[in-house]
């Protein structure tokens, strides 16, 4: 799906395309700028994350916490379920990496996965709005895991 669809089929998912500016030294990607994010979304950690060729990390949602995830090494495929009260459900897919870099943005309710679909192990970035298990690693953490369940967020 193109990123218009994704965001008509989905409210509040974002899809920014990211720019490399590139020169004899190699290259510069903005990841995202304060002015240019939805409102109300501020990032309050970030971390990378590697993936191994043919993994898959998810699928699993947060009840609160939005991720803006950089997809900017390696080639993954993205999987986006329509999971919040009343609205109809929906699956979404779309490819990003080096090829094509994106910041993408999951609000509470999405279900999300990817799945590193190259050859050589990838780097994802997240900057979610909340801290990993709360201020001081002491709250629960805020995520419901469909990895190892029966449910209809099957790749």
């Amino acid at each position: 799906m193109t990123p218009q669809e994704i965001e008509a089929a989905l409210p509040g998912v974002r899809v920014f395309p990211l720019m490399r500016y590139t020169d004899a030294r190699g290259w510069l990607t903005e990841l995202f700028r304060e002015d240019e994010l939805p409102g109300g979304f501020r990032p309050r950690m970030g971390y990378i994350s590697l993936t191994h060729p043919g993994i898959t990390r998810g699928p699993h949602e947060h009840r609160t916490q939005t991720d803006g995830f950089v997809f900017l090494h390696g080639r993954f495929r993205i999987y986006l379920w329509e999971n919040r009260p009343g609205r109809p459900r929906v699956r979404c897919t779309l490819e990003a990496g080096e090829a094509n870099p994106i910041f993408l943005l999951v609000p509470p309710g999405v279900v999300h996965a990817y799945r590193n679909i190259g050859d050589t192990d990838a780097f994802i970035l997240n900057f979610p709005d909340q801290l990993y298990a709360g201020w001081g690693r002491r709250e629960p953490v805020d995520e419901i895991r469909y990895e190892e369940t029966d449910s209809e967020f099957q790749l």
